[in-house]
């Protein structure tokens, strides 16, 4: 007999789109109007800013896979049976989805630094595999490699942040980021 899906869970779903379509409409939106040539002040803060977007965007995308899906996968939470694994599946879906979109804001990012454009280039792919694993999770269809390829990616982000000059930290999101 089907269970009904509570309010609260249909309300953070809708939040989740809406939050993930407003993030996607303005990432990377900029302004036209300005000098066409930029100076170098100019050249060297949208550098200095693109790596501080770079660290905040992929700390935000290894935060949410940690809390919300390495963790309570390791705590059996996604497993047949397990107390609060509707609700757990839910928050890791919705975390699949914000990493993905964190990690291609991070690698639109560093586009803007010449060095972390280099290091992170080689990622792009492994990134794309990840899109439809948000899906996979909220359905309850997740092993260990699809988890396993979540930690994956962000670990090599996270070097060559790091081989970079930008050290990314976990950054946990708060329940409004993800669209709660």
């Amino acid at each position: 007999m089907p269970r009904s899906v509570p309010r609260g869970v249909v309300a953070l779903l809708l939040s989740c789109v809406l939050l993930l379509t407003t993030a996607a409409c303005n990432d990377g939106a900029e302004g036209t109007s300005g000098p066409a040539t930029p100076s170098a002040s100019a050249s060297f803060e949208k550098q200095k800013l693109a790596k501080t977007r770079f660290v905040a965007n992929a700390g935000l995308a290894a935060g949410a896979t940690y809390q919300w899906i390495v963790k309570p996968y390791r705590a059996g939470k996604f497993k047949k049976g397990a107390d609060g694994r509707t609700l757990a599946l839910v928050k890791a879906g919705l975390a699949g989805a914000f990493t993905y979109n964190r990690l291609k804001a991070a690698v639109d990012n560093a586009k803007g630094d010449p060095l972390l454009s280099k290091a992170v280039a080689p990622l792009s792919a492994g990134i794309d595999s990840l899109k439809d694993l948000g899906t996979k999770l909220r359905k309850g269809e997740v092993g260990d490699a699809d988890v396993g390829a979540f930690q994956k990616v962000i670990d090599n982000v996270k070097e060559a942040g790091r081989s970079a000059g930008a050290n990314v930290v976990d950054k946990v999101p708060s329940a409004s980021q993800l669209g709660g």
